[in-house]
């Protein structure tokens, strides 16, 4: 029987992974604790460990793996900028993902930040909540008529775009490849200055590499119109925080949403409640009225964590039953 550790197990994760391994054979054992050079033990002996996130699959992390007989690293999500993938393959372990899950929750939870911090909804929530119903700072705009500029049309860019054509949004999108039916629909690709600069909305859907990492930087913020609004669902590192937050100060930057934290890693996906956040820089964030952020959770759907967890233990099984997964990551992605 193969056995598969899980690092950085939730709740959901033991509800939906544990329906998706019924009469596979596969040992699944889920652990709270994320993956890092100090818990890599935990696997060992272990066929294949699955990894979330903000698991460190580093180089000295995957030779610690490898030592211990793991030879399958399984991602549950579609990123896998966090995995030394050269490493992995010098060392014979086969990295899968999961490409594609349900980009609609992604794209749903992305436009659902955009009406939310337009409208004020999570401050108007706050206010009736405490018994106040003054409408003063709550205006917002209209969305139909206003440019929106998708940076990113794949599997999660492109519904995003379609979402905000629907909104009668005038829709321009940043992307080498071009889709067709956004093509179809009137969507027009520019290049990123002219997407900065034109657009009162900016969404970025693309993955985290290196040539996107702090693809918003100081230069950027400097380039887009005033008063913009930024949405984040992608990866945290294509936003350098440091030049939004002057970009926030000084108006340039409109509104913020944020899914994503280049620095999530000490934060998301536990219970801080009871802690002080020593990160400066995120609480700095969280003093903005005009800023909203959720934890990392644009995935978070039954339909998602369901597909997730199937296309998981399908890769896991297949490979650890010596074939090839179709969702295996190449040693030069």
């Amino acid at each position: 029987m193969t056995r598969l550790v899980m690092f950085s197990a939730k709740p959901y994760d033991r509800r939906g992974f544990g329906a998706a391994a019924e009469g596979r054979d596969l040992d699944l054992e889920f652990l709270e604790a994320r993956l890092d050079i100090h818990t890599v033990s935990l696997a060992a002996r272990a066929t294949a460990v699955c990894a979330f996130v903000n698991d460190d699959l580093s180089e000295p992390v995957l030779h610690a793996l490898a030592d211990g007989g793991t030879w399958i690293v399984a991602l549950r999500c579609a990123g896998f900028n966090n995995v030394d993938v050269a490493a992995a393959h010098r060392l014979g372990i086969t990295v899968v993902r999961v490409p594609s899950y349900s980009p609609n929750a992604v794209a749903e939870h992305t436009i659902a930040l955009m009406l939310a911090l337009n409208r004020h909804i999570h401050r108007a929530h706050n206010r009736v909540r405490d018994g106040n119903f003054a409408l003063d700072g709550l205006v917002g705009f209209d969305m139909a008529g206003k440019t929106a500029a998708v940076i990113g049309t794949g599997k999660i860019g492109v519904i995003v775009a379609r979402l905000l054509w629907h909104l009668r949004c005038d829709v321009i999108a940043v992307d080498p490849y071009r889709d067709d039916h956004l093509l179809e629909l009137g969507v027009r690709y520019v290049d990123l200055d002219e997407a900065l600069s034109r657009a009162h909305i900016v969404t970025l859907n693309c993955p985290l590499t290196d040539a996107t990492r702090h693809l918003i930087d100081a230069d950027a913020v400097e380039r887009m119109r005033h008063g913009v609004m930024l949405v984040n669902t992608g990866r945290g590192a294509l936003v350098d925080t440091a030049a939004v937050l002057t970009g926030l100060k000084s108006g340039q930057i409109g509104s913020l949403a944020l899914d994503v934290y280049e620095e999530e890693g000490d934060l998301f996906f536990e219970d801080r409640s009871d802690e002080i956040i020593d990160d400066d820089v995120f609480a700095r964030l969280l003093t903005f009225p005009n800023v909203l952020i959720t934890a990392h959770q644009a995935f978070l759907t039954r339909e998602a964590l369901a597909a997730i967890a199937e296309t998981t233990v399908d890769s896991v099984v297949t490979v650890a039953g010596g074939s090839e997964s179709p969702n295996a990551v190449p040693s030069q992605p």
